[in-house]
């Protein structure tokens, strides 16, 4: 039996995606979900938030050890299949597979075996660099016993994000409340649905695989709206102007529906819109000084007063946001969340 893998995606940068992935790890193992965190942006930003830069470099530097995603896939550069990796354990509940600069050395080989495998009559090592991700992600959550498989992706649409997909069954899509956060919807929409029927037509020419294939589901499960990159100055109008399209944008570029005669509801009521977290900009700096999510810091990080009040806020919305989330994934939380 599989981990179900859940991965937040968007080719548009700067909307708070590994923010994201970082705070609902830990809000998920808050509430009892064994975590398996993987981080395969080549930028390697949520490996940087979960460790500090002393840990980073005995990861980075250790020659002998499976350490990181990289070090993992470097066997497939060769002939042989991935190597075991060894994933942080951060707290009782949760893990980490560290990201790795060296990845996108692995984008050419993604590439080529992308094509290649509908024309080779041996499909096993074509499919066995396609899964990589998944493979690794899988060994490492059954070692660890995770319930649940949460994926860190750069914001882009080449070919190891798209491996990276083929291995998820729910994405969630962060959004900013801007025209390249709409233009980023327009752009994955039809690129999902590109690679899903993609994927599905080299796993049903494989007639008789020789291991486990990932289904390559990649089931939207909703946005996120999130607000922290509002400018005090900044109109309310203005911003309001794209957070309204975002509601008929989702619908028609990601889930492929025809909405031009519908009336939507706003997205504070949008059945698809997981959350619209607020800005928590002054307790960002405390978290990352700390090495903590947000909603974690305490008095003796520095969260006093009105900072305090914050991280309390912080930690509802974000546990509201995980519960929601399970709800639409259908992962099971323990009874008493």
């Amino acid at each position: 039996m599989t981990v179900p893998v859940l991965t937040f995606f968007n080719n548009k940068g700067g909307v708070g995606k590994t923010s994201l992935v970082y705070h609902l790890s830990f809000m998920f193992a808050e509430l009892g979900v064994r975590v398996l965190a993987v981080d395969i942006d080549p930028q390697a930003n949520l490996t940087a938030a979960f460790m500090d830069e002393d840990r980073l470099a005995t990861l980075w530097d250790g020659e002998e050890s499976v350490s990181t995603i990289f070090r993992s896939i470097k066997p497939l550069l060769d002939v042989a299949d991935f190597a075991p990796v060894d994933y942080q354990t951060i707290n009782s509940r949760l893990a980490l597979i560290p990201g790795d600069l060296g990845l996108s050395s692995f984008e050419d080989q993604l590439s080529e075996m992308w094509i290649k495998v509908m024309a080779e009559e041996n499909k096993s090592r074509p499919f066995r660099i396609l899964t990589a991700f998944w493979r690794i992600a899988q060994d490492a959550a059954a070692r660890f016993e995770a319930g649940l498989i949460v994926v860190d992706v750069g914001p882009n649409l080449g070919a190891i994000n798209r491996s990276a997909l083929l291995g998820s069954n729910h994405v969630i899509v962060p959004l900013g409340a801007d025209l390249f956060s709409l233009q980023g919807l327009r752009n994955l929409g039809p690129v999902l649905r590109n690679w899903r029927q993609g994927w599905n037509i080299r796993r049903s020419d494989w007639k008789q695989p020789g291991f486990e294939l990932p289904e390559g589901d990649m089931i939207p499960a909703g946005y996120i709206a999130m607000r922290h990159d509002v400018r005090l100055s900044r109109p309310v109008k203005a911003y309001t102007r794209w957070l309204d399209k975002i509601p008929r944008e989702f619908r028609g570029s990601v889930l492929n529906k025809n909405t031009e005669n519908e009336q939507l509801p706003d997205i504070a009521k949008d059945s698809y819109c997981l959350s619209m977290l607020k800005n928590y900009k002054s307790l960002i700096p405390l978290g990352q000084e700390a090495r903590k999510p947000i909603f974690a810091l305490s008095v003796a990080d520095g969260a006093s007063g009105s900072h305090a009040n914050a991280a309390q806020k912080a930690y509802e919305d974000f546990k509201e946001l995980a519960q929601e989330i399970a709800r639409r994934i259908s992962l099971r939380l323990p009874d008493s969340c």
